[in-house]
């Protein structure tokens, strides 16, 4: 007599089972069949969007790639091909290194000057409080301001000459006026500024909108044990905003890596790269575009992409697969 075992996946039948007639095992089910009319309704519905995709998303990067190969000049046909010597020049160009290096720097800033502001202003806003709608609104102003409007304002008030240092003089503090945007020891930490006014409202709302998915028997849990208004912050706060807090990351880190527009028009060009607050996108246009060399353009912009691309993939596999894969539970050995 031979006693059949079964997996954990497979249905176990016992004989005399009504169900499958008697212990006769039940058939397998095969994969229904797609009707063609479901096929059309499919491609429809998605066929619009992949165009859109593909047409300017795929087909941008894969020119740019081929473009990068060539000397070329943006009109006619590219002819002069150059091979990797694009690649090479990019890679051994100070202008360049110093420009990553700056990204580098604006996205740690980035991280560390709007993560915990933006968290206090959360928690704050969160609270029953005066005013609270307004204060969200105003916080929230400047992120939906064009950045043509936001560089344009500051950079004229920032100018030597500016309103900043007009009030200043005003004020008997004529002390603390410097030029705020040529010099290269307080251009940054004026970016950053900028960067951290303009932006913050963003990642307020979507802490705000992370706290509301915390529940509120938690907190008052915890208030019953004694705990205080931090213990509650750090120890359950902050655990469950997590995943909120790694997606902001996220978007924050890409958006530092492709900065382009503030810069561009506070700085320029040119006077970026001598202030210490040039990128790589300023970089590219300003070697490319400017320039007349579009091939060489292209490949700023390939490199700029694969960057980016790293980035974000190292991200999505070290942080971000928490968040994709569910819960963190230990593997239990059985």
């Amino acid at each position: 007599m031979t006693t059949r075992t079964y997996s954990p996946a497979e249905p176990q039948v016992t004989a005399g089972d009504d169900s499958t007639g008697g212990g006769t095992p039940p058939p397998l089910v095969g994969r229904r069949k797609m009707s063609w009319a479901t096929r059309i309704e499919i491609a429809l519905l998605v066929g619009p969007a992949l165009i859109v995709f593909l047409a300017f998303v795929i087909f941008p990067v894969v020119m740019a790639a081929y473009y990068g190969f060539f000397r070329w000049q943006g009109y006619g046909p590219a002819t002069d091909f150059v091979g990797l010597q694009n690649y090479v020049t990019i890679l051994q160009d100070p202008t360049f290194i110093d420009a990553v290096r700056h990204n580098g720097i604006i996205v740690v800033l980035s991280l560390v000057l709007q993560g915990p502001a933006a968290i206090l202003l959360a928690l704050l806003l969160n609270r029953k409080m005066r005013g609270q709608s307004i204060i969200r609104v105003l916080i929230f102003v400047p992120y939906v301001i064009s950045e043509v409007v936001v560089g344009t304002g500051w950079s004229l008030m920032l100018q030597s000459n500016g309103a900043l240092n007009g009030m200043l003089e005003k004020l008997g503090l004529g002390f603390l006026q410097a030029d705020w945007l040529s010099n290269p020891d307080i251009a940054m930490w004026t970016l950053m500024l900028i960067i951290t006014w303009k932006y913050i409202g963003f990642a307020v709302i979507l802490f705000l909108a992370g706290l509301q998915g915390i529940p509120d028997e938690l907190t008052e849990a915890a208030q019953i044990d004694g705990a205080s208004f931090w213990q509650i912050q750090r120890q359950i706060t902050l655990p469950l905003l997590g995943p909120t807090l790694r997606i902001w990351a996220f978007l924050s880190i890409i958006g530092s890596l492709q900065l382009f527009d503030l810069v561009y028009i506070i700085w320029g060009q040119y006077i970026a790269s001598t202030a210490g607050t040039s990128t790589m996108a300023t970089y590219m246009v300003a070697n490319g575009r400017t320039s007349g060399n579009f091939g060489y353009g292209n490949a700023v912009a390939v490199v700029l992409f694969l960057i980016s691309l790293a980035v974000a993939l190292v991200y999505q596999r070290f942080v971000l697969r928490r968040d994709t894969d569910g819960a963190l539970t230990e593997k239990s050995s059985t």
